[in-house]
């Protein structure tokens, strides 16, 4: 029994450094989001850091527009951004505690 606990608690402490590793890559993940019709572009990481906001001049005039575009945009980059995050941990996860997570 005491064995078994050992083992466990060292797939755990494997798994929380292999997740670690993960989050740091995902720091280089970058995703890339577009308004619909091209005036505003996101970038951030997969861990949700925004890296980069490119805005079209022709939304510098109207604030209200230019939030609206914001917002819209930025929640579609953080849900993509969330679920390639949660992804990755969650294989990282699986893979270090298979018995736990199923």
């Amino acid at each position: 029994m005491f064995g078994d606990m050992m083992n466990m608690m060292g797939k755990l402490k494997e798994t929380q450094k292999k997740v670690e590793e993960t989050k740091k890559r995902l720091d280089t993940v970058l995703i890339d989001e577009k308004s619909n019709d091209n005036k505003i572009k996101i970038t951030l990481t997969a861990n949700r850091t925004i890296k980069e906001i490119v805005i079209s001049d022709d939304l510098l005039t109207n604030k209200d527009e230019l939030e609206d575009y914001l917002i819209l945009t930025l929640n579609k980059a953080i849900e993509k951004a969330t679920k390639v995050n949660e992804t990755e941990l969650a294989a990282v996860a699986k893979e270090g505690l298979p018995n736990i997570l199923d």
